[in-house]
């Protein structure tokens, strides 16, 4: 089975290999890693628990966890990886002070596996959402760690592509000693493709927890304060936006004519430079660029930079969130939500469903109807940025609402660390009925 599964990783990994070479900005920087060549680390006598987050959403909501998990687990020190390089730079950034160690996940072959379990030694091994990476889930059980899901989740897209092979998956599934799921939906599609349903739990989203968090950057003021943000202007962030996205808010912007500015966070770094292109008639700056006059006047403020749009919610009248104007699925509402701003998104929303579902009954958000012909997206756009910028009482209230469901809905890390225990105090247990004969 395994077997399988590896020869057809190789070809897959063969015939990716021309875009890690021509895209070597957003691969290189963790390849060496990824092949299981990873950097010194001494261990101390304490255990390890690795906890893996794939992007930058998965890294932002792990803040809350990792200061709890090292709360709880004193005895136990922390390990990050990534998969992309935003999420692994994000993570550098911001969990410099509590990781042991930060660093890219391996390829899912044997060897690279095998290589990084050997390192780190994790005796718990943590999957921020659905990771479900069969040889790394294997050998990571083989090794003697628990192996736990944690703020689980099932797209649609993900559940169909599991089920094709369901039997494999099943296999998979049976390494996983916990399994920690956002919602009722996500464990019955878990329970569905095999895993046995006494080690699944819904203890919630870990991302409703983010306002929970006791330090706050001051980048937002540093940012008011660089682009000349006095609150007389309406300001509209389009966050996580794809391709095709950031014309549309252009184009519905100036429509509604009047005085706004915008600020544009692509969603992938690698089109940072065809956004700015695409602005290039228009008073711009970017973020990235030495401080300057134009800081001040600029309609629009590229942020091509890795971990700021969180924090630069708070700026923000209006937010749009991307990757929901397009057939992509959306990005997360969450962090606008917990700065309880105005949230408009697109109708392609299925990698959030019951999130959104959560938002839009409560009133929550704007969520734009589907495109039935050219253009029509661009004028639902614009009429919602109408009734938000000129109505600060519909602004105010939506933006309540939003802090309103994450205040209802938090409480995730809690019961997460709570549920935990369980495999905590197993291992410990393991642990003292094996050292009489060690």
């Amino acid at each position: 089975m395994y077997f399988v599964y590896s020869f057809l990783l190789s070809i897959g990994f063969l015939v990716m290999l021309p875009m890690f070479l021509l895209r070597r900005e957003k691969y290189a920087s963790g390849f060496r890693e990824r092949l299981g060549n990873y950097p010194e680390f001494k261990h101390d006598g304490r255990d390890v628990i690795w906890l893996h987050c794939v992007s930058v959403g998965e890294t932002n909501a792990a803040r809350p966890l990792v200061e709890k998990l090292l709360e709880n687990f004193p005895n136990h020190r922390v390990v990050i990886s990534n998969t992309t390089k935003t999420g692994h730079e994000l993570a550098q950034k911001i969990f410099a002070d509590q990781a042991a160690a930060i660093f890219y996940f391996p390829f899912d072959f044997k060897f690279s596996v095998r290589r990084a379990l050997a390192k780190y030694k994790p005796s718990v091994v943590l999957l921020m959402e659905t990771e479900i990476w069969p040889r790394f889930i294997h050998e990571a059980k083989q090794s003697g760690a628990k192996v736990a899901i944690v703020s689980g989740r099932l797209s649609q897209r993900s559940f169909a592509r599991y089920s094709r092979v369901k039997h494999f998956v099943r296999n998979v599934l049976a390494d996983v000693d916990l399994a920690l799921m956002q919602g009722e939906a996500d464990a019955e599609s878990l329970i569905d493709l095999g895993i046995d349903a006494n080690v699944v739990s819904v203890t919630g989203n870990l991302k409703f927890d983010q306002l929970t968090e006791s330090e706050k950057s001051d980048l937002s003021d540093c940012f008011r304060k660089q682009y000349g943000i006095d609150g007389k202007i309406p300001i509209v962030i389009a966050a996580s936006t794809h391709r095709g996205e950031e014309q549309a808010v252009l184009d519905a912007l100036e429509m509604l004519g009047g005085e706004r500015r915008l600020v544009v966070a692509p969603r992938h770094p690698e089109r940072f430079d065809e956004v700015a292109r695409l602005l290039e008639e228009i008073p711009f700056v970017r973020r990235s660029a030495p401080d300057s006059v134009l800081d001040r006047t600029a309609e629009v403020i590229l942020l091509d930079s890795i971990g700021e749009l969180r924090d630069l919610y708070g700026i923000a009248d209006v937010v749009f969130v991307g990757g929901s104007l397009v057939p992509h699925g959306g990005q997360s509402v969450l962090e606008p939500a917990a700065e309880g701003k105005a949230i408009v998104t697109g109708p392609y929303t299925h990698n959030f469903a019951d999130v959104v579902r959560i938002f839009g009954e409560h009133d929550a958000l704007i969520q734009l109807p589907p495109d039935n012909k050219d253009g029509e997206m661009v004028m639902e756009l614009y009429d919602a940025f109408l009734q938000l910028l000129g109505d600060k009482e519909k602004r105010d209230n939506l933006g309540k609402n939003a802090l309103a469901v994450m205040k209802k809905n938090s409480g995730a890390t809690l019961k997460t660390v709570g549920r935990l225990q369980n495999i905590f105090d197993s291992e410990q247990k393991q642990l003292t009925h094996q050292s009489p004969a060690s």
